[in-house]
């Protein structure tokens, strides 16, 4: 399932990538988020959750997933009638922790003003679609390999997901419009998964021109992680809001394909024909919308996914928070 330690984690790669710095390593997040989060946050030396960034993620503790209808977007929450703990005695710092400049921007206009759903087709697999899926025309569908992490791999295994990483523009009045959304159907470790994907969805989404670091203010990010996919008996054979479903087809000598991610149906308030329909269109499919039953060899798979989401705000306030308290470690040495 993923969470906004995930979410925080593609912010802090997309960051680090436009300033050109190190970002932290996901165990890092997962470790600084959970305190953060936490009633003891002040009470334990912030270098305790800085010298295992290469051991096996683990997810948050006690940690609830928010609900579909605000599409995981979450705010901060403060503990405001908290007293302050004592300071605790400083203990020296065993890993330099990748700095963060302050991003001053002015907030831009909504970088795009596309209308399509927060989803996208991407790498090909063997998940019960035909193998000519892999054929699909690069107009109509993304087969992405993401983009490689330089790091090494870590010394424990991690768990794989096939993934997506979504980023949004959210305008001052509040709307939403898909900035860059890639993914892929293939298992992925996931902390080289999501830098992949959070950079490749961020920079080389076909649609759209890169993310650019002004736009960082107005940003929010949605990863899903999917899972239980099944060959559907017939094209309707799926539900709505629990299924992403993924098409292919034959048309005019070509096989097609496209998918669309679990919430994007409710989200646009389509029917399943409706939806199918919108699939086709999308992998380039131009036949009459009552057409669609007579395409040759339409074939589907269902899949589940639970989304999690955050915006760029929740992200700033976390990392400048984790920075305040590098820099007091290295005040004390």
């Amino acid at each position: 399932m993923a969470t906004v330690a995930h979410c925080l984690f593609c912010f802090d790669v997309l960051a680090a990538s436009l300033e050109k710095r190190d970002h932290l390593s996901l165990r890092q997040v997962e470790n600084l988020w959970s305190r953060y989060q936490s009633k003891d946050r002040l009470n334990k030396p912030l270098d305790d959750d800085l010298d295992e960034p290469d051991r096996e993620p683990t997810t948050e503790d006690g940690d609830e997933p928010m609900s579909d209808s605000d599409h995981g977007v979450e705010e901060l929450s403060t503990d405001e009638d908290e007293a302050p703990a004592e300071e605790p005695a400083k203990q020296p710092s065993t890993l330099r922790l990748p700095s963060i400049s302050r991003l001053q921007a002015p907030s831009p206009a909504s970088a795009s003003s596309s209308s399509t759903p927060s989803s996208f087709s991407a790498s090909s697999s063997r998940l019960g679609l035909d193998d000519n899926s892999s054929k699909a025309s690069s107009n109509t569908s993304i087969f992405s390999f993401g983009r490689r992490s330089q790091q090494p791999s870590p010394a424990l295994r991690e768990e794989q997901y096939p993934l997506f990483v979504t980023w949004n523009t959210i305008s001052a009045r509040g709307h939403k419009s898909l900035r860059g959304c890639i993914g892929t159907f293939e298992p992925q470790d996931l902390s080289t998964g999501l830098e992949n994907y959070a950079l490749t969805a961020a920079f080389d989404d076909t649609r759209f021109s890169p993310i650019h670091s002004t736009e960082l203010p107005t940003l929010a990010t949605h990863v899903t992680l999917l899972h239980t996919f099944t060959p559907c008996a017939h094209p309707l054979d799926w539900s709505l809001g629990t299924h992403g479903l993924r098409i292919s087809f034959t048309y005019r000598g070509r096989r097609l394909g496209a998918t669309y991610l679990p919430d994007v149906a409710v989200e646009q308030g389509w029917s399943k024909e409706e939806t199918i329909v919108s699939l086709m269109r999308k992998a380039g499919w131009t036949g009459h919308s009552r057409d669609w039953r007579n395409v040759s060899d339409l074939r589907a798979v269902r899949y589940e996914g639970k989304g999690e989401g955050c915006r760029w705000n929740t992200w700033r306030e976390w990392r400048a928070w984790v920075d305040q308290q590098a820099h007091g470690s290295k005040d004390t040495r």
